[in-house]
């Protein structure tokens, strides 16, 4: 199939580009660049041994985006392209729902006006908010996220939602990701954060590499066996091979459908912290700091549904993980 990658230049984006492409897929990736590099599409080109077509636009032009789409042949969609910083979308929310919501509705327009049925869609376990039960499942309540990137996901699943019920003939998944971390084996795509990495790993490993002076955990009175923030990590080759299965269940002519892609167990910060100083052989300078606001103590999935329903299921450890996510800093140590 030929498929447009919208945001597939970004962390994700790229590792599914190089998933789809090992699985016979064409891929064609629309970026602003806003928050990657085009050295990123060299890069997918290099691991492939392919020519890689893209566009720099932001998608929220929906003509363009329409003759992009028209002029290629696109047979479906997976739509990565937004902002995705929490603490971002709390300060400047207006920002949030403008280009989440604005880039998400102009691709579902191009869709429908050229017919194309099948989209995969790049949600969050954030949508869950304060989890009901764990370990969290599809069935679990998602309509209370703590932040406006959160209720930015669950207003795109909901207006997906109500597209395909205007639209039968569409097929739409939902994958709900849980902590994507670690980097390609090659060591040439990897988690390029700008600023202070908000995510646990790239903070490890710019300590790690003297980027950073120290890791700061933050809170470790939480009801959790170490006191830590236990959370499901899950390794982005990982994932992008659950999007290539996505992909393969909506040839099915399933509707919508939704799966939480995680590997169904969870590891504190402490243990995350152990496993990255055992897998590397680095020592991690680090104290601990207050707590994050909105930090919930425990989030891990039930990934079972997608094991039946894409016979999918996480196959990469969190010292896979740590050894890939560092090898991707020495490579890259000042990003792309």
């Amino acid at each position: 199939m030929k498929i447009l990658l919208t945001g597939g230049a970004g962390y994700i984006g790229s590792h599914t580009a190089v998933e789809l492409i090992s699985e016979g897929h064409d891929v064609v990736i629309v970026d602003d660049f806003s928050n990657s590099k085009e050295v990123v599409i060299n890069r997918i080109s290099e691991i492939t041994g392919t020519q890689i077509s893209y566009h720099r636009l932001d998608i929220r032009d929906t003509e363009t985006l329409v003759g992009i789409c028209r002029d290629e042949a696109i047979e479906a969609a997976i739509h990565f392209a937004g902002l995705k910083a929490v603490g971002e979308s709390v300060e400047d929310p207006l920002r949030y729902y403008d280009v989440n919501l604005g880039s998400s509705v102009s691709l579902c327009k191009a869709m429908v006006s050229l017919n194309i049925r099948h989209l995969v869609f790049s949600s969050s376990a954030t949508v869950y908010g304060e989890p009901e039960r764990i370990p969290l499942d599809e069935e679990c309540r998602a309509s209370d996220a703590a932040n406006p990137y959160g209720r930015t996901k669950i207003i795109i699943e909901q207006i997906l939602k109500d597209m395909q019920l205007a639209n039968p003939d569409m097929n739409i998944a939902l994958l709900r990701y849980f902590n994507p971390a670690g980097a390609h084996l090659s060591g040439k795509l990897g988690e390029d954060p700008t600023g202070i990495p908000n995510n646990l790993v790239p903070f490890l490993t710019q300590v790690a590499i003297g980027k950073r002076s120290e890791l700061v955990i933050n809170g470790d009175d939480y009801p959790t066996p170490d006191g830590t923030c236990i959370r499901d990590y899950i390794h982005v080759q990982d994932l992008a091979r659950g999007h290539v299965a996505a992909l393969a269940k909506l040839r099915s002519d399933c509707g919508v459908v939704t799966y939480n892609l995680g590997t169904g167990q969870g590891q504190s910060v402490k243990e995350v912290v152990s496993a990255f100083e055992r897998s590397t052989n680095q020592h991690l300078n680090r104290r601990i700091g207050p707590r994050r606001p909105g930090d919930v103590p425990v989030s891990y999935t039930d990934p079972s549904l997608a094991e039946r329903e894409l016979n999918w299921k996480a196959t990469l450890t969190i010292e896979d993980i740590c050894r890939d996510a560092w090898h991707w800093q020495q490579e890259t140590p000042g990003g792309y």
